[in-house]
């Protein structure tokens, strides 16, 4: 439950942030509460990804596509996540998730998620997703039109995206 006031929370400022570009990085602070902890006193492995979610749905705001996306009855989809855990958060530890979409094809989106505190990387991760709607999956390229982006390129896919796309693929 608490995942959802924060996430309530980050919905509530990213309307008073500055916007995003859809290629900018958002970051969204938190810190880790007691219901956030596993047997070794630190932040669940899972929780990591309940944050990353945040920083996508923050992202989203960010970039003024929430409100029309949900208008249009698309909601965001997670489809794989790829993570690397480097350092612990410890209870009570403020920590900062930077969320930025990284390339995209004809289908997915694909973003980077990192978890840093005291200016240290706590954990790294890919996400692939998209959104869906009533008819089925929206294409990226729908959701560049609706940014006011139509017809953008993707960046360059990132050779280690590739990799894991290939791993995925077997």
């Amino acid at each position: 439950m608490i995942v959802f006031f924060r996430l309530v929370w980050a919905l509530i400022r990213s309307r008073f942030k500055r916007r995003l570009d859809i290629l900018d990085e958002s970051a969204v602070t938190m810190r880790v509460w007691p219901n956030d902890l596993d047997l070794n006193v630190h932040m669940n492995s899972g929780r990591y990804l309940s944050m990353m979610d945040i920083g996508r749905v923050e992202i989203l705001g960010r970039t003024r596509l929430l409100r029309k996306t949900f208008g249009r009855g698309w909601r965001p989809i997670a489809a794989a996540a790829t993570i690397r855990y480097r350092r612990s958060l410890l209870p009570f530890q403020r920590f900062t998730v930077r969320t930025r979409v990284v390339c995209w094809d004809e289908k997915w989106l694909y973003f980077r998620h990192a978890i840093e505190a005291r200016g240290e990387l706590c954990a790294v991760a890919y996400v692939r997703g998209l959104l869906r709607g009533k008819e089925g999956n929206v294409s990226p390229a729908q959701i560049l039109e609706l940014a006011g982006k139509p017809g953008l390129q993707s960046p360059p896919m990132p050779a280690d995206i590739a990799k894991w796309i290939a791993v995925e693929l077997r």
